[in-house]
């Protein structure tokens, strides 16, 4: 049987040694807890906020996330592809997303603020209208993936094949242009 959790803050809290089971968070705030290499495995968060976390390797299988608000946490290697796909829903402000996954996930409009993307898998992702304002995105992945809509002007090192990704109404820089035609060999003087 769940227990449900709602309205409360947990302040550094180091998560790696008292594990979470069997738990629903509804509008909780965590604040500069660890939950590193944890196993967050079913749990359910609803409108909670994480701040300042260390989330690095936690495991998603079937966790829901719908709603959270992820600031100023490090979250690497996380595989988004494994949460449950139910009303998922977050997004991330001043948060390192280094070698994380959303492989297929279906995330439209989630908000990407000022976030280290370097290596993600967005592969087969449906991020129409999303903003990805001032984030970084060296070597990150694009293959099929859905970007109608979104908004990329403020971000750099975009690397995509338009011819094998969805773009369709998507905004880009100038500065980006180069990323958008390296599958051709060209280059772009400024």
């Amino acid at each position: 049987m769940a227990i449900y959790i709602e309205e409360e803050t947990f302040s550094k809290i180091n998560f790696t040694t008292s594990p979470l089971r069997g738990k629903i968070f509804e509008n909780c705030i965590f604040d500069q807890c660890d939950f590193s290499n944890t196993d967050l495995s079913e749990l359910k968060f609803i409108e909670c906020e994480f701040i300042a976390c260390d989330l690095s390797l936690c495991k998603l299988i079937n966790t829901t996330l719908r709603d959270v608000i992820f600031r100023d946490c490090k979250m690497l290697g996380l595989d988004f592809e494994n949460c449950n796909e139910f009303g998922i829903s977050f997004s991330f402000e001043n948060c390192i997303l280094n070698h994380s996954s959303f492989y297929k996930t279906k995330i439209k409009k989630t908000i990407f603020r000022n976030c280290q993307l370097h290596e993600v898998d967005f592969s087969e992702c449906n991020l129409t209208s999303s903003t990805f304002d001032n984030c970084d995105f060296s070597r990150a992945v694009f293959a099929y993936t859905k970007l109608e809509k979104a908004d990329l002007r403020n971000s750099i090192n975009i690397v995509l094949d338009p011819e094998n990704n969805k773009i369709k109404k998507a905004e880009f820089s100038l500065a980006s242009l180069p990323g958008l035609l390296t599958k051709y060999d060209i280059k772009v003087d400024s």
